[in-house]
């Protein structure tokens, strides 16, 4: 079959039909007006993102010059599909009807592959859980394994990400395009939604604009309340980790990068993949934020990597539909199944675009966590070092005062939402143009920050693989959170007088969960309690005369809700109190971090 045409077809506005009788709009190009005998093999893309625009049309022109049918689907409820729109969960049915369809089409050969990134890769990754004909390759690009995990809680607390989303969605359904106050409600909400946050206030049940849109509030007020795992999460569209066993037996590229949401759960799905499945699975971890547009560039945030973290990522998609749809050899049967991307190794000064020259580059691997990896304990001491001997004191601690109307700034590009799509690698410094900052000091200058380092490093040091905090925890309050952060502390140099605080990972606990996240148990004041939580991956070198850095907190505001620290019901608090947290370091309470150590 050739690889190239030379003019495509398009059907604009076919309305694929579903089950119960909804039709969705769907547009097909396909690569010449004469379909040949047996048709031609599909690329198949659901989003509830307008399949009209321009990135969209985009991408099916150049499968479809390519000899590839692609259908682009808009999700139920969404611009001219029929339907109501509930987020995420009618998709795996959904997808499983309209991947029918497609398979059954003359057009068609019976081979379907998809794509997609985001909510896009919710769709195809729930559809491959139904286990459904004609699915024959995946390539998924910054997907879920679980919305509890991530992206709508993380450790149990609520990302606001997921209103800034749901009011995104909003703004552009169909019921607000026919409606002008809605519409206005609306927008007015995402104006100021840096005040309806502000202080932690819980979003009430038919107090706003998103009571005209009772599904985008049913699902926002879910996001916020349901903290326990329960069989809400379970949907395959907000959860394939359930449903594992019957996910499709298909080859899949599994792509995240290190500075989206979802890192650990890419890698999730992946090892569960290649325990369970049979048919080839590939892992690609690159430098960058959430999206496939951020593939192409070289920075992530602060951090400049260089010319070597682009990543041609459609080429590398048609690579492998090209071997696993058509049969044509791209030198993927013997590759390394894991490619990641090493970073670190950069100067440390400003690069010509203003960020700092963090570097590094790519790498090959045949598993992961790379096997020669070792989980290595850093244990935090009260001196402020971090060090792999552990604690050999007695009843040694640090205490201090957690206040939600004061918590932690998030990090991010001035003028930014953090909340939104978040982003990238920052010097942890606060500056007085971020929404939220309240001066221009390092955050380590807060008494409610606590910093371990090591040691000026000798020798560089990579960490490649998870990463988990244990820390050993008292606090004044029934519940409190507390977060953690890994740091490539950099010296100072004539750049950056101060040093850079490169931040790499970051994750929360809230207490409420320290023992999992089926039920809910308040804590007793004066307790000491372990609390155990995964950061998500990454890949660093820290070169000679760095530093590896941990900062300790209770707070990671706007990334995160601040607790309340009252035991009050999830989202549906009305007082805040300031928590006195004490986290212990002594030889019978040795909180540590364990670090991925790579050796070579």
């Amino acid at each position: 079959m050739s690889s190239n045409v030379d003019s495509i077809t398009k059907l604009t506005g076919v309305m694929a039909p579903l089950r119960d009788g909804v039709r969705l709009a769907t547009d097909v190009y396909m690569p010449d007006s004469v379909i040949p005998e047996g048709g031609w093999p599909t690329i198949l893309i659901r989003t509830p993102y307008d399949r009209s625009v321009e990135s969209m049309r985009k991408i099916a022109r150049r499968f479809a010059f390519h000899g590839y049918v692609t259908v682009i689907q808009d999700v139920r409820g969404r611009y001219d599909s029929e339907g109501v729109f509930e987020p995420f969960i009618n998709e795996a049915e959904d997808g499983y009807d309209c991947i029918c369809w497609v398979g059954e089409q003359e057009w068609c050969n019976g081979k379907v592959g998809t794509i997609g990134t985001s909510y896009l890769a919710v769709t195809e990754s729930s559809l491959a859980t139904q286990n459904p004909p004609y699915l024959a390759s995946m390539f998924v690009s910054h997907g879920n394994a679980n919305f509890h995990q991530t992206r709508s809680r993380r450790g149990g607390a609520f990302e606001f990400h997921r209103i800034n989303w749901i009011l995104m969605m909003a703004a552009t359904s169909k019921e607000a395009a026919a409606d002008p106050v809605l519409l206005a409600g609306i927008k007015d909400m995402q104006a100021n939604l840096n005040d309806w946050i502000r202080y932690g206030h819980p979003i009430r049940e038919g107090l706003t604009p998103l009571a005209g849109l009772p599904t985008y509030e049913r699902a926002l007020i879910n996001f916020m309340t349901r903290g326990d795992y329960d069989d809400f999460w379970k949907n395959p569209g907000l959860n394939i980790s359930e449903h594992y066993d019957t996910f499709k037996d298909v080859p899949v590229t599994w792509l995240g990068s290190w500075y989206d949401a979802f890192p650990m759960e890419t890698t999730q799905n992946y090892l569960a993949m290649i325990e369970r499945k049979q048919s080839q699975q590939r892992l690609i971890l690159g430098p960058w934020i959430h999206g496939m547009s951020e593939e192409s560039v070289t920075f992530s945030g602060d951090a400049e990597f260089g010319e070597d973290a682009i990543f041609d990522s459609m080429e590398q998609r048609i690579d492998w539909f090209d071997y696993t749809l058509k049969g044509e050899d791209k030198g993927l049967a013997d590759g390394a199944p894991v490619r990641l991307f090493v970073m670190g190794g950069g100067s440390g000064l400003r690069a010509e675009n203003g960020r700092m020259d963090h570097g590094g580059y790519w790498r090959e691997e045949q598993s992961w966590p790379p096997a020669d990896m070792k989980a290595t304990p850093f244990y935090l001491h009260g001196n402020g070092t971090l060090s792999p001997e552990a604690p050999a004191v007695k009843d040694d601690s640090t205490t201090y005062d957690f206040d939600p109307r004061n918590p932690v700034p998030s990090i991010s590009a001035r003028k930014a939402n953090m909340y939104n799509r978040g982003g990238g690698g920052f010097h942890q410094r606060q500056h007085r143009d971020m929404h939220w900052a309240v001066n221009d000091l390092p955050l380590s200058a807060r008494p409610d920050v606590l910093v371990f380092q090591t040691p000026v490093l000798e020798e560089d040091v990579e960490l490649t693989g998870p990463v988990e905090v244990v820390l050993y925890i008292s606090s004044s309050a029934v519940d409190t959170d507390f977060t953690a952060k890994l740091i490539d502390q950099y010296p100072a140099n004539k750049d950056y007088p101060d040093g850079y605080a490169l931040e790499l990972t970051f994750s929360i606990r809230r207490c409420r969960y320290r023992n999992g996240f089926e039920k809910q148990e308040l804590m007793t004041p004066g307790e000491v309690y372990e609390v155990r939580f995964p950061l998500p991956p990454t890949s660093n070198v820290f070169k000679a005369g760095h530093r590896i850095r941990v900062d300790v907190s209770s707070s990671n505001w706007p990334k995160y809700e601040a607790n309340p620290n009252t035991g009050e019901p999830l989202g549906k608090h009305r007082r805040m109190i300031v928590a006195t947290n004490t986290v212990h370091h002594d030889e019978e309470r040795p909180s540590h971090i364990v670090l991925p150590v790579v050796k070579r």
